[in-house]
């Protein structure tokens, strides 16, 4: 997301356009999660607006919209991934990686066809997987099968680190409806592509948040040592502190790698509350 209803006067200028919101976002972070894809392909001049509205470094990773991924499961559904291809295409090389999320249900014996549909996607775009079945992260022939099906084109397995959040029981109204509806799967840190992507998801309060992502440190500032370009999302249940939790995660990675360049700075809105 760029927008959020607690952001307003805090992270993002109040009151500002719908049209302007991405631009604002921008400034803060130099990436985002396109989740709304999911649910709706948006209009191709929709889209357009958004590459207006960012650098062409800026990093999109979309998510393929759930008829493809959850209600076709990858079978049968050219015409609506036709219409996803078709609308994305104005941001060009912003559209870093094109996410897909598949159902908790997807599991090891689906894989061939996650193999099929891999192997037909344009070679034009980057792909990134998400699974959350618990055999991929329990089971060590699973996870083979999976990474294999996924190398032969070169795409990256997503991890969506919930660790942190589940390792004491929810406090706040947020926390115990994600406790209801996020996944339970290990930690899994391993990087199959010189473009790694993290989902992270920590607590309310951001002294926890801080401090459960601090494993990820030591694992980032590996993987841009070793050259690759990884992109990190960090996430808390009411992701009211978002923007600077990630900024503050930027900070902690570059304090160990003065050579990583600093995000853009963005227009003062208001005063610094976490770092």
């Amino acid at each position: 997301m760029w927008t959020h209803r607690s952001w307003p006067g805090r992270f993002l200028p109040h009151p500002l356009p719908a049209h302007e919101r991405l631009r604002a976002y921008a400034g803060w972070c130099t990436a985002v999660e396109g989740n709304t894809t999911f649910y709706a392909t948006p209009a191709r001049e929709t889209v357009a607006s958004w590459a207006r509205q960012t650098d062409p470094d800026f990093r999109f990773v979309l998510k393929l919209p759930k008829a493809v991924t959850h209600e076709r499961r990858l079978i049968g559904a050219d015409a609506e991934l036709r219409a996803f291809l078709h609308a994305i295409e104005p941001l060009g090389p912003r559209a870093h990686a094109l996410w897909i999320q598949l159902p908790g249900s997807f599991g090891p014996a689906d894989v061939p066809a996650l193999a099929r549909f891999l192997r037909e996607l344009p070679a034009a775009h980057r792909y990134a997987v998400e699974v959350r079945h618990p055999a991929f992260f329990d089971d060590a022939g699973a996870a083979g099968t999976l990474e294999a099906a996924l190398g032969t084109v070169g795409a990256e397995w997503i991890p969506f680190d919930t660790t942190a959040f589940f390792r004491t029981p929810p406090t706040s109204d947020a926390e115990r409806e994600a406790w209801t509806r996020k996944p339970r799967t290990a930690l899994r840190t391993r990087a199959l592509t010189d473009r790694p992507i993290v989902r992270y998801l920590g607590r309310d309060d951001p002294a926890r948040t801080v401090e459960g992502w601090q494993p990820w440190l030591d694992v980032v500032t590996g993987w841009l040592r070793e050259g690759r370009s990884p992109t990190v999302f960090v996430h808390t249940p009411d992701n009211a502190a978002a923007p600077e939790l990630a900024r503050g995660f930027h900070d902690q990675v570059r304090a160990r790698l003065p050579e990583l360049a600093p995000l853009p700075e963005p227009a003062p809105i208001g005063p610094s509350t976490l770092f």
